[in-house]
This record gives C-alpha cells, structure tokens and sequence, in this order.
C-alpha cells in the first residue's frame, strides 16, 4: 500500500500543509504516526479528497460533503412533562429510575444535576477545568455518594477513552449527554469554523459509536442552527444517522421549565433503538416566568458566607454609585450589552455568561450578585457548592446548563427509555 507524507497530500490535494494538519486534527482524514511524522494512505487521502468540499482554504472541521436534510428530523414529539414534574432524585433517593448516564464536557455538573433530579444515576464523567472538575467531585461523589471516578481528563486522548470504556465495563449505558464546547459556534462575534474546540464534537462521536447508549443528548447555543447556512446541524444529523441514531433537533427556552432567565439552547435528542425522542413540553407561560427577584430574594437580607458561594463584591462608593443609578434593564458600561447589566427585578434574567467577573448587577442592592445568586439564577439546588476562587466559580455558573432544564430533558428521555421493548 503507498503511503503519503503530508507534504506529498499537500501536493496532490493543491491544499496547504496547515490545512492538512487541521483536517488529520479533525480526525477528517486518516493518519498514521510513525517515527513521529504522519503518513496517510492512499485509500484514506481518496476517501478524504473524494468527501470533503473545502470553502475559502477549509473554514474548518463541518465542510464534508452533506447530504439534504430530512424533514422528520424536525418533527418534534411534543409531551406533558407535569405530572411528573414533582419528583427529585436530587433530594430523594426513592425517586431514582436505575438508568445510568455518562457526561461529556460536564464542567460543573449542571446538566448531570437535572439529570439526577429526573432519576438518573451517574456513572462517568469527563472534564478538563480543574475547578470544575473539583466541583463536581464535591456535590456527585462526596455529598451524594455517587460511585465515580471523577478527575481532571482530556477527552481528546486514547488513555482518557480507554480509561472510560474500561470505567463502564459490563454496564449497560442508557444515554450519554454533552455541551461540547460551543465558543466556535458562538453567535456573538465572528463564527470561526475552524475553531479547533469544535473537533471535541468528533471526541463525542467517537465516543457515542463505541459505547452504543440507547439515547444520546447534546446542547449546543443557538447560534450552531444557523453555522454555514445550516451545514453544521445537517451534518450533525448526517454523522448521527450513519452509526444508527435517529435524531430530532429543536431549540428549547430555559424559562418555560421554570429557570428564572431567557436562556436559549438547540437540544438534539437521539435514539438507536427505534423509540421516538420526545421533548418537554412549556411548563410556564411567558405571562408567569419565574423572575430573577423570586429567584434571590431569600439573600436580600443575609450575611456574606463564603461556605454557600455567596461572597460580596468589594466595591469603592462611587461604583455603589454608580451601580444604584444603572436603570433596570440597562447595563454599567455602553459598549457592554450583556454584562454588567441590571436586569429588571420582576422579569426573567438576561441570560447568563461566564463574564470573568463583569457580572449582572443586583436589581435592588448597590453590587453585582454574588455566585450564590447567580447559580440560583441558573436553578442550581442550594446545597450545590461551587469550588475554587470566585472567579472560577463564575465561569462555572455561566458555562453550565440549567438544571431544571437539564431535568426537564431528562423526564422526556425517560419516558423513551420506559417504552423500550
């Protein structure tokens, strides 16, 4: 068999040698290491040239050539998620359905805390933010007693997957879910395709066609939709479908599951066992949002405590000022529109972002919230405490799922996973 250098596939192809190293990132194009230099091979640069549309010098990893969308992606099986909405595997244990998760990207645990509410068990996870990681570990394992092997992974190595198919062994995984990192696929600022963040999707892929879980779960911002005119969605469902999952995609608002924030994410749900993927239907009305007043209110009048996350920004008296005289709904700075903004008391939250500190202003109280108020913003359970500096304990809150919506998500794929023949 002959074998090319990437200087050679550079020559055949007319593509540069970066644009070749990107796309063996990507795991686009096959490549063997050896002697620490990447040969590819005949079959795998055909298959690759034959397969892949490149747009303006490859925008990146979702140029492969996609077949047309089908419409029965996009039918959504709408259900009453209501009258089971009271149960909370979170507080109590009896409400624990035996079906077993593994999260991707987990970050602090928002989507696997949802997930617990609705009766899940966790058995793996990945992450790569020590304090996050940290968090995690101190909510699901130290204070729940999951039984998981939590620490600081890489999901882009083989040791790391290894680690996790062998972590699961002889367990049957019911559904496997993942935020994969969506800064490339951001609406705000230039959409840059060839993100290389944007090739942990592949990891999840991988991961997903390995394992065979019945359900699989992603989130992503709303901004993916509309990636290349659509392309990065197709492809999603494209790449799904061939390692036999039927996914469905809609776009679900935070608030109608009772998060007190406008808070939008595209969810695809998907299933290899033949079942139909519902998705939850609004539990609230726009006219009755929970606000953010009825989500902090209980810490107008408290102390600061650093054992809840809920420690005060020190502020000079001209930004107390300052912060007082900010009209609710308007933000500190002009050039600022979604940090440092004061969102009115008695409306849902804007939605909230990481921000490394530039925070959301207290409707009532001359300061920024605290953590504590944001992550009961973001409906984290009281008793769910952040890890590391404040710093790091905002990233966290602003990177991660609601729980409630989380929660919301997982009812729906339980009632899948409860018609499984």
């Amino acid at each position: 068999m002959q074998f090319y250098t990437i200087q050679q596939v550079s020559e055949k192809s007319l593509k540069s040698q970066k644009t070749i190293r990107r796309h063996i990132a990507a795991n686009k194009l096959k490549a063997d290491k050896i002697q620490n230099k990447y040969k590819i091979s005949e079959e795998a640069y055909n298959e690759w040239i034959n397969e892949t549309v490149f747009e303006e010098d490859d925008k990146g990893v979702f140029t492969k050539k996609i077949k047309k969308k089908t419409n029965d992606s996009y039918k959504i099986n709408w259900i009453d998620i209501s009258e089971v909405w009271g149960k909370d595997g979170w507080k109590n244990i009896n409400d624990r359905n035996g079906y077993k998760f593994i999260d991707l990207f987990s970050g602090a645990g928002g989507l696997s805390c949802g997930l617990v509410m609705a009766g899940f068990t966790p058995v793996a996870s990945v992450e790569i933010m020590p304090e996050a990681v940290e968090t995690y570990k101190y909510n699901f394992v130290d204070k729940k007693g999951f039984k998981e092997k939590v620490e600081i992974r890489d999901i882009r190595t083989k040791e790391v997957k290894e680690e996790l198919y062998k972590t699961i062994e002889n367990q049957h995984i019911d559904l496997i879910v993942g935020g994969f990192p969506c800064q490339g696929f951001s609406m705000a600022g230039n959409r840059v395709v060839s993100d290389p963040r944007n090739s942990l999707y592949l990891e999840m892929l991988e991961i997903v066609k390995k394992v065979k879980p019945d359900y699989v779960v992603m989130e992503n911002v709303e901004g993916l939709r509309s990636m290349l005119d659509g392309k990065v969605e197709t492809q999603i469902l494209n790449d799904y479908k061939e390692i036999g999952y039927k996914i469905n995609v809609t776009t679900l608002n935070a608030a109608d599951y009772g998060v007190a924030q406008q808070r939008r994410r595209v969810i695809f749900i998907g299933n290899r066992i033949g079942n139909k993927n519902y998705y939850p239907k609004p539990l609230y009305e726009p006219n009755n949002y929970k606000t953010l007043g009825s989500a902090i209110y209980k810490y107008m009048n408290i102390d600061e405590n650093k054992s809840i996350n809920h420690v005060f920004t020190k502020h000079t008296e001209d930004m107390k000022r300052r912060l007082a005289n900010v009209p609710e709904g308007s933000s500190l700075f002009k050039n600022y529109s979604d940090s440092w903004k004061k969102s009115p008391w008695d409306k849902p939250s804007c939605t909230i972002k990481e921000n490394h500190g530039a925070v959301n202003i207290h409707p009532k109280l001359p300061r920024v919230l605290t953590a504590r108020e944001i992550a009961a913003i973001q409906s984290f359970p009281d008793d769910f405490i952040f890890q590391g500096a404040k710093k790091w304990q905002l990233v966290q809150i602003g990177n991660a799922v609601p729980p409630l919506l989380g929660k919301a998500i997982g009812l729906s794929v339980e009632k899948g996973l409860n018609e499984k023949s």
